[in-house]
């Protein structure tokens, strides 16, 4: 059963590479969605797909890229759509 994810990671996580790690995540577990940076400092991860799937990307995210410092992640799950198609990183 699809599922949309909404994956808010606080920390040194601008700057590092942390989106385009993401989207090599996403990528690798078949999710649809897109990563964008934040004004505040902050990483959104809006992804959507099968819940195990989603699970995989929720704890990979405490991580991140190898240079990131996370400290705070949230989560939030959504009712799905038909908005999104393949994982993009928004700039």
């Amino acid at each position: 059963m699809r599922k949309r994810l909404r994956i808010l990671i606080r920390g040194k996580v601008q700057g590092v590479s942390f989106r385009y790690y993401a989207k090599d995540a996403a990528d690798a577990l078949g999710l649809d969605g897109f990563v964008r940076n934040l004004a505040d400092g902050s990483v959104e991860i809006v992804a959507e797909g099968e819940e195990k799937e989603l699970a995989k990307l929720l704890k990979w995210s405490y991580d991140g890229s190898k240079a990131a410092e996370v400290h705070q992640v949230e989560k939030e799950w959504l009712k799905p759509g038909s908005d999104l198609a393949g994982f993009s990183i928004i700039m």
